[in-house]
């Protein structure tokens, strides 16, 4: 069984509402599992977040079996003042990328996951 990773400590500039609305994006049929590995975050944390994005309708899911297909409404509006006009398809483009994009640097290097 995976476990959570270590948590970062300190302030990081994106909330656990976006690392999660992101993972979903990279991944429409993800685990809750699979997000909590990902965004370092405990299961429970993943569905309660979950929970808050799909009552606010950001987000939505259907059942298939035992797998949870979610979708994301890319024109919905950001919540915070600061960001009016915002769409979460705009905050998604910034945020969702190929994994050999986000673990490699401009000059072609490899970035440890460690390094920011």
């Amino acid at each position: 069984m995976d476990e959570v990773p270590e948590p970062h400590t300190g302030w990081t500039f994106l909330t656990n509402h976006a690392r999660v609305l992101a993972a979903i994006a990279d991944n429409h049929n993800a685990r809750i599992r699979d997000i909590a590995v990902h965004c370092r975050l405990t299961e429970r944390a993943v569905q309660k977040i979950i929970a808050d994005l799909e009552r606010d309708g950001y987000l939505s899911h259907t059942r298939e079996g035992r797998t949870n297909t979610y979708q994301l409404d890319p024109g919905k509006v950001l919540r915070h003042p600061a960001e009016a006009g915002l769409t979460v398809a705009s905050l998604l483009s910034w945020l969702v990328q190929d994994e050999a994009e986000r673990t490699t640097l401009p000059d072609g290097h490899a970035r440890s996951h460690t390094s920011a």
